[in-house]
């Protein structure tokens, strides 16, 4: 007997009121000519260490755009178009690349790492990243996305992470409907093995792929996944990550800290230098203080917030996603949420990761078939399934909030199973084949250029644009303040930063900052 009927009877009113969701969106800058875009950071843009809402991720050309926190998908969604308005203004003739799939890329040393000044906090994030370069290789780390944070008042850490198990069991039915990136550059997957296709020139794809971000050409990693890391509650997932950030790793220990000219080659030789470093399609969260490590933050306050992370960008949207989306993402995380969640065991785990890269690379293939305990199921029952009992959700929100905008994304849904044709990962594979001769770049720049016409054909006030220079030069005068009062040795700080003490119950945080490293 399910027990999602009472729990959705025993959800007040205010608590489904109570809702939040924050967005940050990761887009590369690009060249007229489809090419990535290797220039600084833009100077207008402010400073990447200390700005709220502009900064970069892995590298210098790949722009981070984060929103606050939102009561409803469409002061979020404002807040973002605002950002994307103000940055787009100080790209000169660069584009924001509207796919998660990044454009043309050069040789992989030639990518640019991001750069953070010359304090402790922005040298260790650039460390950071070049351990990433030397673990993962740089290409991988162009890979752009969509976070979605989401909470929900009166939920506790177990909820969460029951919330967590079934958004890992389920996360499938996200990739198929919203998957964008069917298609990439053939520069991505230049010498490595793969089982993509040849489309038009230039341009690999899968047939029948809805992510191939989210695929084993994504964000995977070998070594990670010889972490058995389970869902089951705080202390056991703390426990895998407290390992994984403190047993030194032999492929990572021959990389070595620093390297024969006296350049630092990552921050750590652990499995990860960083609790950032686990890749993973959803996250527990907590807002950390000054100079805490995420870890610590979590096992002492417990999980705040989730952060999904498996969003491609929509091309089709000028800021990467629109409220039926997000609508459907509370939808989908609320019925995560109050549904029976299992115990996850290694072998389900195992099942999930099959489960994802089977979808990501053949989710549109008709009668396509997953893994659900002893047996397999097909990818649209199963979704099917999971659309029903979504409805009675949606229902009450709306009836929270007086509209019927979510049944409507459900419905929305629905009508996508029914007809992949309508899917975005198929809408991108027509619109390529119909207008750009099947080339990913033609595509991605014909939309990216769009989109940047389109934000700049949209009021955008002086008093907006006075605001945002302010926080530039704001973010500008914070760097040189951190930089003033730096005395300590990096050495030093990268030390203390990583010790070990600093991740258990009960330390205290006994270093400066690393940031959202």
């Amino acid at each position: 007997m399910s027990r999602l009927p009472d729990a959705l009877n025993r959800m007040t009113p205010e608590r489904l009121r109570g809702i939040r969701r924050g967005i940050e969106k990761e887009s590369l800058r690009a060249t007229a000519a489809g090419g990535l875009a290797l220039t600084p950071h833009p100077a207008g843009l402010g400073s990447a260490l200390t700005h709220p809402h502009i900064t970069t991720d892995y590298s210098e050309s790949q722009m981070e755009l984060i929103t606050g926190v939102h009561a409803t998908p469409e002061t979020c969604l404002e807040e973002l178009l605002r950002i994307h308005q103000y940055t787009v203004r100080a790209l000169g003739d660069e584009l924001m690349w509207v796919s998660s799939m990044p454009s043309n890329l050069p040789a992989d040393e030639t990518i640019p790492i991001g750069r953070y000044g010359a304090s402790n906090v922005g040298r260790a994030k650039s460390v950071y990243r070049m351990g990433l370069a030397h673990r993962y290789g740089r290409r991988m780390q162009t890979i752009s996305g969509i976070h979605y944070n989401w909470s929900l008042p009166g939920v506790d850490s177990d909820e969460y992470f029951a919330l967590i198990r079934n958004f890992r069991r389920h996360a499938f039915l996200l990739l198929f409907l919203f998957g964008a990136s069917p298609a990439v550059c053939s520069s991505f997957v230049a010498g490595r093995q793969h089982e993509l296709q040849p489309l038009g020139e230039g341009t690999m794809y899968m047939p029948h792929g809805t992510s191939l971000r989210m695929g084993r050409l994504g964000y995977q990693s070998d070594a990670q996944a010889s972490l058995a890391v389970s869902y089951n509650g705080l202390e056991g997932y703390a426990a895998s990550l407290y390992e994984a950030l403190t047993r030194p790793y032999p492929a990572y220990e021959a990389i070595g800290i620093v390297n024969p000219g006296g350049e630092y080659n990552q921050l750590a030789t652990t499995l990860l230098q960083i609790e950032n470093e686990f890749y993973g399609p959803i996250r527990p969260k907590r807002v950390i203080f000054p100079g805490e490590r995420p870890l610590h933050a979590l096992r002492e306050r417990g999980v705040e917030y989730v952060e999904v992370r498996l969003m491609d960008l929509d091309p089709f949207v000028p800021v990467g996603i629109k409220a039926q989306t997000i609508r459907f993402l509370d939808v989908f995380l609320l019925h995560c949420l109050l549904a029976d969640s299992p115990p996850d065991t290694p072998v389900e785990i195992a099942q999930i990761g099959r489960n994802q890269h089977r979808t990501a690379a053949y989710g549109r293939e008709p009668g396509l078939k997953l893994e659900r305990g002893r047996g397999e199921v097909t990818l649209l029952d199963w979704a099917e399934e999971l659309l029903a009992a979504c409805q009675p959700i949606a229902a009450a929100l709306d009836a929270v909030h007086g509209t019927s905008d979510h049944a409507d994304a459900v419905r929305s849904a629905q009508s996508m199973l029914q007809d992949p044709s309508l899917l975005p990962s198929a809408r991108v594979l027509d619109v390529m084949e119909k207008d750009h001769g099947d080339s990913f770049i033609a595509f991605t720049r014909a939309q990216s250029q769009q989109v940047k016409a389109k934000l700049l054909s949209l009021p955008f006030s002086a008093a907006q644009q006075s605001k945002f220079d302010a926080m530039s030069q704001r973010s500008l005068d914070e760097q040189r303040e951190i930089e003033a009062r730096d005395s300590m040795p990096f050495e030093t700080y990268r030390q203390q930063y990583i010790a070990p003490e600093r991740l258990g119950r009960g330390q205290s945080a006994v270093a400066p900052a690393l940031a959202a490293v």
